[in-house]
């Protein structure tokens, strides 16, 4: 079996309500996903919770998601996509 196209590409556009897309590298979206992560550590998922470092759990997100809920009716996005050359 393949690896998914997702893991192949290197930009994301991140999505946070309220403002403007943004073009990111893989280490840029982990570093705002660590910072969104940081603030939100006793109302965290199950699933990341069970992480213990906050580097674990935003990989964990990256990896297996595509969105992050901020505060009822407030998500976080983020997509991978392909700039063309």
């Amino acid at each position: 079996m393949t690896d998914s196209l997702m893991y192949e590409e290197e930009m994301f556009v991140l999505l946070v309500p309220g403002q403007e897309e943004e073009i990111l590298s893989v280490a840029e979206l982990l570093d705002r996903l660590k910072a969104v992560l940081r603030d939100r550590q006793a109302e965290l998922p199950r699933d990341v919770a069970k992480f213990t470092t906050l580097e674990d759990q935003a990989q964990y997100l990256l990896n297996t998601a595509c969105e992050f809920l901020l505060a009822p009716g407030q998500t976080l996005q983020w997509y991978a996509i392909r700039l063309e050359k």
